[in-house]
């Protein structure tokens, strides 16, 4: 059974940063090769994606973010991250992650993390 956990968030003034985690357990050995993705949701807003990284490392990222926001992953550690920089109040959201598949999540969603920017 997939399982992702995601970690990190916290409540942050406009223009700091955070760095997301996400740990991944239960997926295939070949789990290396999975496009990766970060996504988030505002309340009162459909879930969107934000950034994405394949199994080769390029990387992908919504326009709203582009700039600010880093995504990366550890495949020994089963892991992916998301450094997010110059903090928003409009990112304020709960972000997720999962497997992608042509953008759209392969596995039930884990509890998310909540990111607060708000002075």
């Amino acid at each position: 059974q997939v399982q992702l956990v995601e970690s990190g968030g916290g409540l942050v003034q406009p223009g700091g940063s955070l760095r997301l985690s996400c740990v991944a357990s239960g997926i295939s050995s070949n789990a290396r090769f999975n496009t990766m993705a970060w996504y988030r949701q505002a309340p009162g807003k459909q879930r969107e994606l934000v950034a994405t990284i394949t199994g080769g490392d390029s990387t992908n990222y919504a326009e709203s973010v582009k700039g600010r926001f880093i995504i990366s992953r550890d495949n020994a550690e089963n892991t992916v991250y998301l450094q997010i920089n110059s903090l928003k109040p409009e990112d304020s959201a709960i972000y997720y992650c999962n497997v992608a598949v042509q953008g759209a999540p392969r596995f039930n969603w884990g509890q998310g993390t909540q990111v607060t920017v708000s002075s």
